[in-house]
């Protein structure tokens, strides 16, 4: 089955994309069970990361070249995700602490599948347009159903920023940062 996904760069980004896309959407559904959240978006958050099973880490844009750039790029990439909700006067951080570690893994895992494999799976399809365009478009539906409508664009916003930035850099360290840090703040 892998061999048949590597050889065709259409049917390996259409399974990545549909992987993510029930992967999130299952997350969601699953974690408004009482007392479900935490354990739900660990659960949910290794998922997505199972999407980088038969990528190289510098395919994935883990490479360990110019580490401290990429975390001051992840710090600065936290900020520009962050300035939004800084403008609000209730910007106080409403996270649980009981689900800064789960949040801290379904960041990760969402990096992982989104600007990992399946930016590599449609960079492959198509180059790197379709793969910011793909990433953002599958990451804003994603979650939908987690987030209210006015809220999407939003969502699309920091998809595209965290896209391009991979584009950019060829780094997935740095929106990897960028999105933990953001989650534990908002």
């Amino acid at each position: 089955m892998l061999s048949v996904l590597r050889a065709r760069p259409a049917a390996r980004a259409a399974v990545i994309a549909a992987y993510v896309l029930l992967a999130g959407w299952t997350r969601v559904l699953f974690s408004s069970a009482p007392q479900a959240a935490a354990p739900v978006l660990v659960i949910g958050g290794v998922a997505l990361a199972v999407t980088a099973i038969g990528w190289g880490p510098a395919r994935l844009g883990l490479g360990t070249s110019h580490l401290a750039l990429r975390v001051v790029g992840g710090c600065a990439l936290a900020v520009a995700l962050l300035l939004p909700a800084a403008t609000r006067a209730s910007a106080a951080p409403l996270l649980p602490l009981s689900l800064a570690l789960p949040a801290v893994v379904v960041s990760i895992g969402e990096e992982v599948a989104f600007r990992g494999a399946l930016y590599a799976a449609l960079e492959d399809l198509g180059g790197a347009r379709l793969a910011i365009v793909g990433s953002t478009a599958l990451w804003t539906a994603s979650h939908a159903l987690s987030h209210p409508p006015e809220f999407l664009l939003a969502v699309a916003a920091a998809g595209l920023l965290l896209a391009i930035w991979r584009w950019a850099c060829n780094d997935l360290v740095a929106p990897i940062i960028g999105h933990v840090i953001a989650d534990l703040a908002l």
